[in-house]
């Protein structure tokens, strides 16, 4: 049996367009010679369609375009993820479901056991869990199919009580097949890797593993699809943050090797570990595991799908941000214009009476770099006259925060009012180190649509910019090498307000992705006074980041609908 798998960017909600790639996709399997041709899951209507689910509509849509594609399932099977509904009054009213098509009908549906609700995911919300288990019969073969989840319910702390492989076992099935939609992180790929191992390797089957690739909102979905033989060896990783398509030919990844881990009466797992997320990496220095060259590879590549996905599925072609001087700003300036072209892009320069000259020229040079359109707006004028009206109320009280806000704001106000009459978005240029502490201002610098570098911490920054710089000097050297400033007042630095982002970024990982305790962290040989105060800036801030714009997310713990944590709350602040 030949089987392709069709690794695809779906569109939430768009029926028509993902109607139309689907059956494309199994034009494409026809013509070479496929037998049964996979997709990811919910590829009927995008992941992840959150409360759409709720609406009867929807579901219609759903099941409409399942008829439309079925007339191209005539001499080839297909399987399609897609809601379905659930004809018991008990539970939920839908599953998360795979439909085998074939011969121009629905042969076969498989439900969803194992629902994730952590992290990104809300799955049970919506979601009635399986409640029976089979197998799926086709062309001879005996399918083993899950859906993502499914089969991630290994190690030694499982989070369900029901493993849906064990369930199919007894039907001695051919072959797993898992459609999938798992987001990206930068860990992701060796914990896939790992878990699909190790499923070879425990039911002494193949698996082929259909990942979505594509962007929505903060999810970046990175492909990677991945086939493994009975006897544990990767046979493909598909392409990243690609389209890909790939056939196979079942009968050879069932070939057992003399020399395979794999013993037919049972035997030693040995190389079958799963890796969780939180472990991988752990075995180094935090910030070299953070910069290291294949992680900073990826987030590129991640961040610049990020990007051109929003635009393109939002409607919009053009975006507008604020270049400083600085090397956050500089950063996304290369990345907008990487994802969406030079043309697209566009950038105000305001510089204040506290801007250093040469910031106001690093970021003109950077522009002239990049071929992309620059304004230079001075807020002097503007600030003083606020300054001015606020007199009265202000009275002779010194300079302080409540100026620099101003400066923050009135940048804001510029952005926002070219972005309107233009049509503009403004992508936010925070980054991750930023957002954790408070270092910002609200409706100033911290005003967006998107957050580009809302997840990645200011020391990874620094890897990107060089990573960018890797042939040619794109961001001027010297953006790169000065210390970092907001430039809100005579001779600032971030160093004032901040911990150095070497210690700052060590100490955030620590508690932000492995949520380990201030006892935990100061174990590690952080000083007890700064872990304190770090901890006390990340949870005083969270007002702040609940009013933020959407982040792409690229760590296993991104702030936003990931991290979900009360405003009021008294732990550690």
């Amino acid at each position: 049996m030949k089987i392709a798998l069709a690794q695809q960017n779906y569109h939430i909600g768009n029926f028509e367009d993902n109607t139309r790639k689907i059956i494309e996709g199994i034009k494409r399997a026809k013509e070479q010679g496929a037998d049964l041709v996979v997709f990811s899951e919910l590829c009927v209507c995008g992941y992840a369609p959150g409360d759409f689910l709720e609406f009867p509509d929807f579901i219609n849509k759903c099941y409409e375009a399942i008829d439309r594609i079925k007339q191209h399932a005539d001499t080839i099977g297909v399987l399609i993820g897609s809601p379905s509904r659930n004809p018991q009054k008990e539970g939920k009213d839908l599953f998360n479901a795979v439909f085998l098509l074939h011969e121009k009908e629905i042969k076969g549906e498989i439900h969803k056991t194992l629902l994730p609700n952590y992290d990104v995911f809300d799955e049970y919300r919506y979601f009635e869990p399986a409640y029976d288990w089979k197998v799926l019969e086709f062309k001879g073969k005996k399918l083993a199919v899950t859906i993502c989840e499914d089969i991630w319910n290994m190690g030694d702390n499982p989070l369900y009580r029901i493993t849906p492989m064990e369930k199919l076992m007894p039907f001695h099935p051919d072959v797993m097949i898992n459609l999938s939609a798992s987001p990206y992180n930068y860990a992701q790929d060796i914990v896939r890797n790992s878990i699909i191992k190790a499923h070879t390797l425990k039911y002494k089957l193949p698996m082929l593993y259909c990942n979505a690739i594509g962007s929505h909102t903060e999810l970046i979905f990175d492909g990677g699809s991945l086939v493994y033989d009975i006897n544990g060896k990767q046979v493909k990783e598909m392409k990243y943050f690609e389209e890909d398509f790939q056939l196979f030919e079942l009968d050879e990844l069932s070939k057992l090797s003399e020399s395979s881990q794999v013993s037919p009466n049972g035997g030693d797992l040995e190389g079958a570990y799963f890796y969780s997320a939180k472990e991988v990496g752990t075995g180094e220095d935090i910030l070299a595991y953070l910069t290291n060259d294949k992680n900073i590879d990826e987030i590129y590549h991640a961040l610049v799908l990020g990007i051109r996905d929003y635009f393109k599925k939002m409607g919009f072609s053009k975006a507008i941000l604020g270049a400083s001087g600085g090397i956050d700003s500089a950063v996304t300036q290369v990345l907008a214009v990487h994802a969406l072209g030079k043309e697209n892009v566009s950038v105000l320069l305001m510089p204040s009476q506290f801007s250093s000259s040469h910031s106001v020229k690093d970021a003109e040079q950077l522009s002239k770099n990049l071929g992309s359109q620059y304004n230079i707006i001075p807020i002097k004028n503007i600030f003083e006259s606020f300054l001015t009206e606020l007199k009265p109320v202000y009275k002779d009280l010194p300079f302080g925060l409540a100026e620099e806000n101003i400066q923050a704001r009135t940048r804001g106000n510029l952005l926002m009012a070219v972005a309107n009459k233009f049509g503009y978005i403004l992508l936010n240029t925070s980054n991750k180190s930023e957002l954790a502490t408070g270092y910002g201002t609200l409706y100033g610098d911290m005003a967006g649509g998107l957050s580009v570098l809302g997840d990645v911490y200011k020391m990874q920054v620094y890897a990107l910019a060089k990573y960018i710089n890797r042939e040619k000097e794109i961001i001027p050297l010297n953006i790169i090498k000065k210390a970092p400033s907001a430039e809100l007042r005579p001779d600032q630095k971030d160093s004032d307000s901040l911990p150095e982002y070497d210690t700052l970024d060590r100490v955030l990982y620590e508690y932000v992705e492995l949520r380990n305790g201030p006892k935990e962290i100061k174990a590690k040989g952080y000083d007890s006074t700064l872990v304190d105060r770090i901890l006390k800036l990340v949870n005083t801030n969270e007002y702040k980041r609940k009013q933020f714009c959407p982040i792409l997310r690229i760590s296993c713990k991104a702030f936003g609908v990931g991290r979900r944590m009360p405003v009021v709350g008294k732990y550690l602040s």
